[in-house]
C-alpha cells in the first residue's frame, strides 16, 4: 500500500503543471518566437545551404551561454544545456531547410528568394514549417536555461539541415547528423521531435505509438528496348509498352503480395521519361517513383518483389531493365513505452482533450535515424487557425502552404514540459 501511494504521488508530482516561472517565461518569448519565425520565413535557405538559418541560431545559443558546435552535418548546430543536477540527457530536434517553391501566400512577411536548383531557378519557400520548428526550439532554449539550475540532467537542441534532402551527389540531415556522432557526447537517452501541420487546429497534438510514419525509397527504373517505326512494333521492342505493364505490375505487388491488414504500402510512378513524337516507338524509358511501407520486414518483401516483377515483366517484352532503389529514410517508430511515459507531460501542458492519437502516416521524416540511437518520439503539432476546415487547409509542399503564430507557443509548453519532467 505505502508503494502504491509512492507510485502515485511521484506520477503525480512527474505531470504536474509547468512551474509558473517557467508558463511565465514562455509568455514573454513567445513575441521573439513570431519574429524569429518570420524572418526566417521571409529568408529561407535549401538543404546544406542554411548558412544564415545556422548563423541566427547559433548566435543566439551563443548568447544564452550554451555549449555550441557548427557546422555539424554541414549546415547544422548542437547546443548543450547542462542543469543544475546531474542526470539523464534528453535531446530536442528541430529541421532548418525550406523548399524550392514559390510562395502564393499574401503574406508581409512572404518569401521573395530566388535560387539555383537543379539548374533551373526557383522560389524558396518554407512550404512545411520548418521556420516554426526554428524558432520554436530557440525560444524552448531561452526559456530552459533561464531555469537550467533546477534541471536534473542534460538538454541537447539539435537544428538540423537538409530534411528535406541533401542536395543531388551530397550528403546531409539526419543520417549524417548520426553518422557524425551527434547522440553522442553525452549519451542521449531519448529523442524528442515535432512536426507543426496546416490541417490540424493550432493547440493540438496528435501521436501514434509504435510505427507512425513511413520508410521512403526512391527508385528509378531504366528500360533499354529498340527503336521502330510506330507502325511496326513488331520489328523493335517497346520500352513504354514494357513501362506500362511494369507500373500495372508494381501495383500488384501493393494489392496482392503486401498484407495490408498489417501496415500500409504505397508505390507511385511520378515522372515517366520517353520518345519523341507520336510515329517512333523509342529505346528507352526512364521511370522515377518511391516506395512507402510501414514495417521494416516488409520493406524487404516489398523489395524483392520490385525487383522481381520488373525482371520477368522485362523478359516477357524482350526489353533490358535496371532498377534501382535508394532508401531516403527509415520507418518514424514511437518507442512504447517513452510515448506512454511522455503523453500525461503532453496532457499536462495542453489538456488532456487536445492530445488525440492518430492513425498512420505515409509522408516520411528523416527523424527515423535518431531513434536507431535511442528511445524516440515525434508528434504532430497543429498550426491551422482555430475554426478552419481541414478539408480547405493548403496541403504541405505547396505554394499556398500556410500555418499560424498561434500554432508556436503550445509546442514551446510541449518541449518544455517534456524536458522538465524527463529530468525529474
Amino acid at each position: 500500500m505505502r508503494l502504491l501511494l509512492l507510485l502515485l504521488f511521484i506520477s503525480a508530482f512527474a505531470h504536474a503543471q509547468l512551474p509558473k516561472k517557467v508558463s511565465d517565461a514562455i509568455d514573454k518569448v513567445e513575441p521573439k518566437c513570431i519574429a524569429w519565425r518570420h524572418q526566417l520565413h521571409q529568408h529561407p535557405e535549401l538543404g546544406n545551404r542554411e548558412f544564415k538559418t545556422a548563423k541566427l541560431v547559433a548566435d543566439h545559443l551563443r548568447q544564452l551561454g550554451l555549449e555550441v558546435k557548427e557546422q555539424v552535418a554541414k549546415t547544422g548546430v548542437v547546443a548543450i544545456l547542462k542543469g543544475g543536477k546531474p542526470g539523464p540527457c534528453i535531446a530536442l530536434r528541430a529541421d532548418m531547410d525550406a523548399l524550392p517553391v514559390t510562395e502564393r501566400v499574401p503574406l508581409p512577411y512572404a518569401s521573395k528568394v530566388k535560387t539555383q536548383y537543379n539548374n533551373e531557378e526557383v522560389g524558396v519557400m518554407h512550404a512545411c514549417g520548418h521556420d516554426t520548428h526554428v524558432a520554436m526550439l530557440m525560444s524552448v532554449a531561452e526559456v530552459l536555461t533561464a531555469y537550467r539550475s533546477e534541471l536534473k540532467g542534460t538538454v541537447k537542441f539539435i537544428f538540423q539541415p537538409a530534411e528535406e534532402g541533401a542536395p543531388d551527389g551530397e550528403e546531409g540531415g539526419a543520417a549524417l547528423m548520426v553518422k557524425e556522432g551527434v547522440m553522442e557526447n553525452p549519451r542521449v537517452d531519448a529523442v524528442f521531435g515535432l512536426h507543426i501541420e496546416s490541417n490540424i487546429e493550432a493547440g493540438t497534438i496528435e501521436y501514434k505509438p509504435g510505427a507512425f510514419m513511413a520508410a521512403a525509397d526512391f527508385f528509378s527504373i531504366k528500360i533499354k528496348g529498340r527503336a521502330s517505326h510506330g507502325s511496326q512494333p513488331w520489328k523493335g521492342a517497346d520500352p513504354i509498352a514494357a513501362a506500362a505493364q511494369i507500373i500495372n505490375g508494381l501495383q500488384y505487388i501493393v494489392s496482392r503480395y503486401s498484407e495490408l491488414t498489417k501496415a500500409p504500402v504505397v508505390i507511385t510512378v511520378g515522372k515517366i521519361q520517353s520518345g519523341v513524337r507520336n510515329n517512333i516507338i523509342p529505346e528507352e524509358c526512364t521511370m522515377l517513383g518511391t516506395i512507402r511501407t510501414l514495417d521494416s520486414a516488409m520493406q524487404l518483401q516489398v523489395h524483392e518483389h520490385f525487383y522481381k516483377t520488373i525482371r520477368l515483366i522485362g523478359e516477357a517484352a524482350g526489353v533490358q531493365t535496371e532498377a534501382v532503389i535508394d532508401t531516403k529514410t527509415l520507418v518514424t517508430f514511437n518507442d512504447p513505452a517513452l510515448v506512454n511515459r511522455t503523453l500525461p507531460s503532453l496532457r499536462a501542458a495542453l489538456g488532456a482533450d487536445r492530445v488525440k492519437e492518430r492513425e498512420w502516416v505515409t509522408g516520411a521524416e528523416d527523424f527515423s535515424y535518431y531513434g536507431t540511437k535511442a528511445p524516440a518520439f515525434f508528434f504532430y503539432l497543429g498550426g491551422m487557425p482555430a475554426g478552419n476546415d481541414p478539408a480547405k487547409a493548403p496541403p504541405h509542399h505547396t505554394p499556398d502552404f500556410f500555418v499560424d503564430d498561434s500554432g508556436m507557443k503550445p509546442g514551446i509548453r510541449a518541449f518544455c514540459q517534456i524536458v522538465i519532467d524527463f529530468l525529474k
